[in-house]
């Protein structure tokens, strides 16, 4: 049996195109202190990639934007499972970008809530869209 809570290399949003593509034509919600930018497409393959973002306006240094990021993906890689299997049953992709937009370091725990009802909110997204 494969492990469920995972967040292999497929999963993560990595080429250019794509992020471009996502930040010109995606749509965009604010859960604070996150902005999400997603982009539903149609394809046979479903897949399902993430990545997040920290501005080094608010944090200069490089220790704490990785942490962050650390503690996003943590939250999302624990929770995206109930996303997947949607995506699975409606054959859709989903490109997903969370910017962090606070000021001050996060907990984990608030990180972990907010990032459920985003979660929720997106599947709620995509039975709409059907």
């Amino acid at each position: 049996m494969k492990k469920k809570f995972t967040l292999g290399k497929t999963e993560r949003l990595k080429s250019r195109k794509q992020i471009e593509q996502l930040f010109n034509e995606g749509k965009k919600f604010v859960q604070a202190p996150f902005r999400i930018l997603y982009l539903f497409s149609g394809n046979e393959i479903s897949s399902l990639q993430f990545a997040a973002g920290v501005s080094n306006k608010n944090f200069k240094r490089a220790v704490d934007r990785n942490r962050i990021k650390r503690l996003i993906k943590e939250a999302y890689r624990l929770q995206k499972i109930s996303l997947q299997q949607k995506l699975k049953e409606q054959k859709k992709s989903l490109n997903l970008f969370f910017i962090y937009t606070g000021k001050e370091m996060p907990e984990y725990k608030p990180v972990f809530d907010i990032v459920g009802k985003v979660l929720d909110k997106l599947i709620k997204q995509l039975i709409q869209a059907t």
